[in-house]
């Protein structure tokens, strides 16, 4: 059952980001910069070290992508007032209405994703979800032969 299991998992994810993707080039977004936006939107003020850990990329893509998105006039970066060298990341007010197409976007696919489940059973899916990500996300104990060494 693991196996089989953690390739409908995958394959979930595989066919979600497929349909996003789709979905958001026709407002010319990627899934890449909608993550960025919308994590930034919880996190104004974030320098870009702090967006790449929250995010989990590396830096440099990061720069990149925020480079982009400023270049669109989405994202604009203000010297940090307690540190001259660092820069802090806001939104525009032109990424108001991007934001909320793509959050429109998602939830349609949400909702054609979870077609013909009923409600009880899609909290028990969330509820079941949330559980695996909180035991992955969980510190994982040294195993004893990583203890023997």
């Amino acid at each position: 059952m693991s196996d089989s299991l953690g390739f409908l998992i995958s394959d979930i994810s595989r066919l979600m980001r497929r349909r996003f993707d789709e979905r958001a080039r026709q407002v010319g977004a990627t899934r890449a910069q909608w993550r960025t936006l919308t994590t930034l939107s919880r996190h104004e003020g974030v320098n870009q070290g702090a967006l790449a850990e929250l995010l989990e990329v590396e830096p440099i893509t990061l720069c990149r992508m925020i480079d982009r998105l400023e270049e669109s006039g989405l994202v604009e970066r203000r010297r940090d007032p307690a540190d001259r060298r660092a820069w802090q990341l806001f939104l525009t007010d032109k990424a108001g209405p991007i934001l909320a197409d793509l959050r429109s976007m998602a939830d349609d696919l949400f909702e054609q994703m979870l077609d013909g489940l009923p409600q009880a059973r899609r909290d028990a899916l969330a509820d079941a979800l949330d559980t695996i990500r909180g035991n992955l996300a969980a510190p994982t104990p040294a195993t004893p032969e990583a203890a023997h060494g």
